[in-house]
């Protein structure tokens, strides 16, 4: 995964928002910049007054302000967010994607200690915190915090000195991250996240940090980096708090069933109602309640538990919920949808993302790397390969059609 595959999603903070009193949620080193124009000067000096009323020790404030330059490179990401019309088979897919099937799988073997005292705590499965950390941050994967992430210091610098709109939010996240550092959470020089400030393992902002974060390994500070006990504990705690996680119950299932139905009902009732599990086995819990999905007609049908909404807590869209809680199953072991999507393709497996990947550099089109991974590098430049060549719809989903294309040397 690139990082944009998460850092597009600014839902999460008015989602969270709506659940918090406190009201949130959700290397270059910090001087690279260029020089620092006009009038910034003049506005961190007068920021400090500001800061340090809020808490901000003096020490801290100098450590990080005092010789800062602001990131204007994050005027340009906040004008020109990537925009990917993705039907819901394609998004699913490139979320729920072999690399993060394999990588997650190995996440799992290296925290199973964790994810099994999660599962204790909370009742959270571990499927579902396993997708949510794949999508967000690609397991922590060191590579992408250097290479994909910017530290959030110089950006929000920027944004608090310069974007006039939010420039109150953005001040308040600023200090915000300034007590990150200043309660040893985080070092200036880790703290690297999206050019929004969104950063760590679950890519939370920094008020989310402060209001939502648990000390889960109990070594005295939340940390957003590092060992990721922290961040998955306080996911699994707000899935339960704001989410209303039901214990010991499945998302839901995908299932087979003639003709639409609508309301709340049992398992029981729905299997009597002659809907039944698309794999065929019987529903594990006859008597927790699920509602009926059908995504889009003549594709896969889902029942849908209270935990498929506890998810879409964590963000609005079904589209999002439904590719969280399928890949957690397919890092579990579970199989593709049985039903296909009308006019999907099946996922490229990780070998023909890389060579998709590995042509498209070829023939010109940067795609930010060749691990396998897809984010917005690699659909900006699947979408001007399709542009070229008249790839109708130019919608940047690297499929089987572009692969064949590529592999027929056009």
């Amino acid at each position: 995964m690139k990082p944009s595959d998460s850092l597009t999603t600014p839902n999460r903070r008015a989602v969270l928002q709506s659940g918090l009193a406190a009201g949130a949620l959700l290397a270059q080193p910090l001087a690279a910049f260029a020089a620092a124009p006009p009038g910034f000067d003049q506005w961190r000096d007068g920021f400090r007054a500001r800061a340090l009323a809020k808490g901000i020790s003096d020490a801290t404030y100098t450590r990080v302000m005092g010789r800062i330059e602001p990131d204007m490179s994050v005027f340009k990401k906040m004008a020109k967010q990537p925009e990917f019309h993705e039907q819901i088979w394609q998004y699913v897919n490139r979320r729920a994607s072999d690399w993060r099937i394999i990588a997650g799988k190995e996440a799992l073997r290296k925290n199973e200690a964790l994810f099994a005292r999660i599962e204790q705590d909370f009742g959270v499965e571990r499927g579902t915190l396993l997708a949510l950390w794949g999508v967000e941050s690609a397991y922590g994967d060191p590579l992408v915090q250097q290479n994909h992430m910017r530290p959030v210091f110089p950006s929000l610098a920027a944004l608090a000195w310069n974007e006039p709109r939010r420039r109150a939010y953005w001040e308040t996240e600023l200090i915000n991250a300034l007590k990150i550092v200043d309660r040893g959470w985080g070092t200036p020089e880790e703290m690297r996240g999206s050019w929004a400030g969104a950063m760590g393992h679950t890519q939370w902002m920094p008020e989310v940090w402060l209001n939502v974060g648990m000390d889960y390994d109990r070594d005295g500070r939340v940390s957003p980096f590092g060992r990721p006990d922290d961040a998955l504990g306080s996911s699994a705690r707000y899935l339960v708090n704001r989410g209303k996680y039901h214990r010991g119950e499945h998302w839901g299932y995908e299932v087979r069933a003639s003709g639409a139905s609508s309301g709340n009902r049992t398992y029981a009732a729905w299997a009597s109602a002659g809907v039944k599990r698309a794999d065929g086995q019987p529903f594990p819990q006859p008597n927790a309640s699920a509602q009926m999905w059908v995504p889009v007609a003549g594709g896969p049908a889902f029942l849908l538990g209270p935990n498929f909404y506890a998810v879409k807590s964590y963000n609005p869209s079904m589209n999002y919920a439904l590719a969280i809680c399928h890949l957690g199953d397919r890092i579990l072991g579970g199989p593709p949808f049985i039903q296909p999507f009308p006019g999907s393709e099946r996922a490229l497996t990780l070998a023909e993302v890389q060579e998709m990947q590995t042509r498209l550099t070829k023939a010109g089109f940067d795609t930010g790397g060749t691990d396998g991974r897809v984010g917005n590098d690699t659909m900006k430049a699947v979408k001007d390969y399709q542009t070229r060549m008249g790839l109708l719809p130019a919608d940047g989903y690297g499929g089987l059609k572009v692969l064949a294309r590529l592999r027929q040397g056009g």
